[in-house]
């Protein structure tokens, strides 16, 4: 039984969230993929996981990269949907990412793009994930940052009389846990956790914290398009890049 909300297959969201990604100037387009495979080791060769792997463009990329096997993994029927029809190539499974016990073999690298915040027991899919990795191997993933997934109601901010940005209203940032909130439509469940939760569990299971990166828009998408220069005040994404030690 399925124990994370399956969102992606509401076909409301699903149209609207396939719309979005394929906006060239999504954030997604121009800050968290950048960000993510800037954070990839040599993939030549490797086994890679990719968790909550959606349409599974990421996985085309990671073969491209000389991965020599990709597994994505997805709760989502419609977005694997998606995956096995453009990339036949690539193994798919339409699981629960929130318990990885199915999985029964070992990976060089694990990739995960914007789903853990999906993810209610954090410290338990990290170990998880520590148990799934060769010793040197990396967990590299990308999450809502803490401060967009801190506030109850969601994340909103202040403006002046000409309705230009003046800051982010930070509330509830040590208050843990789930969050409904609407994005694309009500009801969206995600958690929130601290940057010392997130840092904790990693190092709590064993793994060296290598890299952190917290994109921000270029001057090039400001001058573009001024309305981004709100993230300069509270960035998109967080991303961190974490490998298991060596025994």
């Amino acid at each position: 039984m399925n124990k994370s909300q399956n969102i992606y297959d509401n076909q409301d969201f699903f149209d609207g969230y396939k719309k979005l990604r394929d906006n060239q100037y999504s954030a997604n387009n121009l800050e968290e993929k950048p960000a993510l495979f800037s954070l990839a080791p040599d993939l030549q060769g490797k086994a890679v996981l990719d968790l909550g792997c959606g349409y599974g463009e990421n996985c085309a990329e990671f073969k491209a990269l000389g991965a020599t096997t990709v597994l994505g993994v997805d709760i989502s029927e419609k977005m694997l949907a998606v995956a096995t029809a453009e990339h036949s190539d690539i193994e798919f499974i339409r699981a629960d990412m929130s318990d990885l016990s199915f999985l029964k073999r070992k990976f060089d690298v694990v990739f995960s793009s914007l789903a853990l915040h999906y993810i209610e027991n954090f410290g338990l899919f990290v170990k998880d994930v520590y148990s799934l990795l060769n010793d040197g191997g990396y967990f590299i993933f990308s999450q809502e940052h803490p401060l967009t997934t801190a506030p109850i109601a969601g994340a909103s901010w202040s403006k002046d009389a000409d309705d230009n940005v003046l800051h982010y209203n930070l509330t509830d940032y040590a208050r843990g846990g789930k969050r409904s909130t609407r994005w694309i439509v009500d009801g969206v469940e995600k958690y929130h956790r601290t940057f010392s939760e997130i840092i904790n569990a990693l190092v709590t299971a064993g793994f060296t914290i290598e890299k952190m990166i917290e994109p921000i828009p270029t001057k090039e998408t400001i001058e573009r398009d001024k309305s981004w220069e709100k993230y300069l005040h509270k960035p998109n994404f967080l991303l961190i890049k974490a490998m298991k030690k060596m025994e």
